[in-house]
């Protein structure tokens, strides 16, 4: 894979060209601002429909630090762009109306999670009902794994607080405490029913992004491959994790494949390619996967703005204008056969998807639409077709949206979510079920899917999963809106870095 390394640069070019326009005396935060506007006016994907830079004000935004500016004027431009289908912005957010759904800007924290390094405590939160607080995911080698926590178990404390209720101040209280600080006290609750306390801090961690795999063996000689993908990080770190599952399905000839993605908010489009060519039958090798779409800025050579965003690779310095082709003609990728082969007679593939799967899931799953027998089950997926590259700015990187995929059937857009069970998406629409750890059978969702291999349906017999406080859990639609609220800290999108090169 070809490393990219950053030049930290302030685009003096760029402040230099745009002098006409800015006062003598312009502070370094003002000449950022400036940045943010300039660049997305020519490599937003919604470009034309942004105001004018006299009209924008973009140096009248402030907040109670750098970033916190930054990220408003970010959120102001992402607002402008209406989606005709909903005549609302593309990026409108429901759960915070005004901020975007897609854009931000940050210091370098995405290139490291992407890069598979974490720096926080390695674990999530969910409430499947109101009063029953578990742990939905905790990354291997992370802190809350070195303390022996385990997904499912049930958090009764959380820094002296122990009205845990999933009332709207709960929520901001425990983003807050587990995504926004640096250390944090729990009193956990085991599957057994006993209770344990555990202190944790961040610390930074090598993120395998394949949480759980293991195959089970049904009547019929039906075998079934499970694997929970947590995220795209870059092909390096995650490839070997991705072989050596879907290696052990293959020696096991494995009929049927569930493919977890239920929190994977995407990453890097290189590795979300190489599992759809693991994941492809042969007859799709040498056949369009996806293109990209850029503005007609970008894709007829006019965003001259891209000479100020200089990258050093295999000792060569080059810039993005010149030496890259965004041309519609030069960016469809297509189906390769990898060394690991393909699966041959798979019937199904299933693919775990909540509110939390995003982007680079979600291009995973519409890249093998018409190429395989996709089911979905879970709740709608986040819904983000488009893709970006990290624009760096000073010491921040910008990200906003700067391409559209679609399939090779020419679908995409699917902004609302791909929602399981629906006249677009095959499968099982239900509520995420946190009461037991992933490969565990009696898991709701998992269930679905080997009942679907077992007998042809999807619904199981008996009565379905409820809550161990002896409360209904929430609906489906309930479940996304907590999950999509509690993830407001996790990466969600596609990177790719390596655009056609030119001629």
């Amino acid at each position: 894979m070809r490393k990219f390394f950053y030049l930290i640069i302030l685009s003096s070019a760029l402040f230099t060209a745009c002098k006409k326009d800015k006062p003598a005396q312009a502070s370094s935060l003002d000449l950022i601002k400036d940045s943010i506007y300039y660049y997305s006016q020519q490599t937003y994907y919604w470009n034309t429909s942004l105001p004018s830079y006299e009209n924008f004000r973009p140096r009248s935004f402030s907040g109670s630090t750098d970033i916190n500016s930054l990220s408003k004027e970010v959120d102001a431009l992402s607002q402008y762009a209406i989606n005709p289908k909903t005549n609302k912005p593309y990026e409108y957010d429901e759960d915070a109306p005004g901020q975007a759904k897609y854009s931000f800007i940050d210091e370098g924290g995405v290139a490291g999670s992407i890069g598979g390094t974490n720096g926080d405590f390695g674990f999530a939160p969910f409430w499947p009902s109101m009063n029953d607080l578990r742990i939905k995911y905790v990354y291997p080698g992370s802190p809350a794994d070195n303390q022996g926590i385990k997904r499912g178990y049930q958090i009764v404390k959380i820094n002296d607080k122990t009205d845990l209720a999933a009332t709207d101040a709960n929520v901001d209280f425990l983003i807050k405490a587990y995504a926004y600080s640096n250390t944090i006290n729990m009193t956990l609750k085991r599957y057994d029913g006993t209770t344990f306390d555990v202190s944790l801090s961040t610390a930074s961690y090598t993120v395998n992004p394949v949480l759980t795999s293991k195959i089970f063996e049904l009547d019929g000689g039906k075998k079934v491959g499970y694997m929970v993908f947590n995220s795209f990080t870059e092909l390096d770190n995650a490839q070997p994790r991705i072989d050596a599952a879907l290696n052990a399905f293959k020696a096991a000839s494995v009929t049927d494949l569930v493919i977890d993605l239920r929190y994977n908010g995407g990453g890097a489009v290189e590795t979300a390619q190489y599992l759809s060519n693991l994941l492809a039958p042969d007859a799709a090798f040498g056949t369009p996967m996806f293109s990209y779409i850029f503005n007609e800025t970008m894709s007829s050579g006019k965003a001259t703005i891209l000479k100020n965003q200089v990258r050093r690779s295999n000792g060569q310095t080059y810039n993005y204008y010149d030496a890259f082709d965004f041309s519609a003609a030069a960016n469809t990728e297509n189906f390769e056969k990898q060394p690991f082969g393909s699966f041959a007679g798979l019937n199904n593939i299933f693919f775990i998807v909540t509110g939390s799967t995003a982007s680079a899931s979600e291009l995973t799953i519409n890249n093998l639409l018409p190429k395989r027998n996709i089911k979905l089950i879970g709740n709608t997926t986040y819904g983000k077709p488009v893709g970006f590259f990290a624009l760096n700015i000073n010491k921040y990187q910008l990200y906003v949206p700067q391409f559209e995929t679609k399939n090779s059937l020419g679908k995409g857009g699917y902004y609302a979510g791909m929602q399981p069970g629906s006249t677009d998406y095959a499968g099982k629409y239900a509520a995420d079920d946190v009461s037991k750890d992933f490969g565990d059978p009696e898991e709701q969702l998992l269930k679905y899917a080997l009942n679907y291999v077992k007998v042809g349906t999807f619904d199981v017999a008996g009565p379905k999963v409820q809550s161990t406080t002896g409360q209904q859990l929430f609906s489906a639609d309930v479940s996304r809106a907590l999950d999509i609220k509690l993830g407001a800290k996790q990466f969600k999108g596609m990177v790719f870095e390596t655009p056609k090169h030119k001629k």
